[in-house]
C-alpha cells in the first residue's frame, strides 16, 4: 500500500541572526514589507522583530533597482504586504544567504499522514511530500509518522526493516519515499 504524508507548514519560522540592541538570537517575521524610492531606483526589504527587544531588521530583497525593471504585479504584491510572498521571499535560499540568516522550523510545521486501509503485517510503502523547504531530519518524520520512537526507528534502519533510495539519517527538505517490512 502507497501511504502519502506531508510535512506542513503551519506558520513561519522565526529567522535566526543575532540583535546588536540585546544579543537575542532569534526574530519572528513581521509579515510586512518596507518599500522605498529614490527617485528612480527602489529598495525593498522583509521586515522581522527581535523575540527579545522588538527592535526591527530588514532582510533586502531588492537594492537599487530601476523601477521599471520590477513587474508590476510584484510591485503591487510589495505595497499590499501579500504573506504569500512574504512567507516565499523568506523560504528563499538567495535571500537567506545574501542577508547572513538561517531559518528555525521548530513548532513551525505539522506531519499529515494519509493512513490507508491496511493489514497488519503488511509491508507498506510511504511517500513524503514537503510543502516547503523545511530540513528535517527522516527518521523523525518516520518515527512521528509510525508512532514509533527515534531509537526504534534506528533499530529497524539498522536491522533494514525501513529501507530508502535517499539517505535517512541527515536532514532532508525535499520528497523522498521509504519502505518499512513487517
Amino acid at each position: 500500500m502507497l501511504e502519502n504524508w506531508a510535512v506542513v507548514p503551519t506558520c513561519l519560522p522565526l529567522v535566526r541572526r543575532r540583535c546588536p540592541a540585546c544579543g537575542t538570537e532569534r526574530y519572528r517575521a513581521s509579515g510586512k514589507f518596507r518599500v522605498n524610492a529614490h527617485h528612480k531606483l527602489l529598495d525593498a526589504w522583509l521586515l522581522v522583530l527581535c523575540t527579545g527587544c522588538g527592535d526591527t531588521a530588514k532582510l533586502t530583497i531588492l537594492e537599487r533597482v530601476n523601477v521599471r525593471s520590477v513587474r508590476p504585479d510584484l510591485l503591487d504584491r510589495l505595497q499590499d504586504n501579500d504573506l504569500g510572498l512574504f512567507s516565499e521571499l523568506l523560504q528563499d535560499p538567495v535571500v537567506q544567504r545574501r542577508n547572513h540568516v538561517a531559518l528555525d522550523w521548530t513548532g513551525a510545521w505539522r506531519l499529515d499522514v494519509d493512513r490507508t486501509a491496511r493489514r497488519e503485517g503488511d509491508a507498506i510503502d510511504v511517500a513524503v511530500h514537503f510543502k516547503a523547504r523545511i530540513p528535517i531530519r527522516p527518521v523523525r518524520l518516520i518515527a512521528e509518522g509510525c508512532g514509533l520512537s527515534r531509537a526504534e526507528v534506528g533499530r529497524l534502519l539498522a536491522a533494514g526493516k525501513v529501507v530508502s533510495a535517499t539517505r535517512l539519517t541527515s536532514r532532508l527538505s525535499g520528497d523522498f519515499t521509504f519502505t518499512r517490512k513487517h
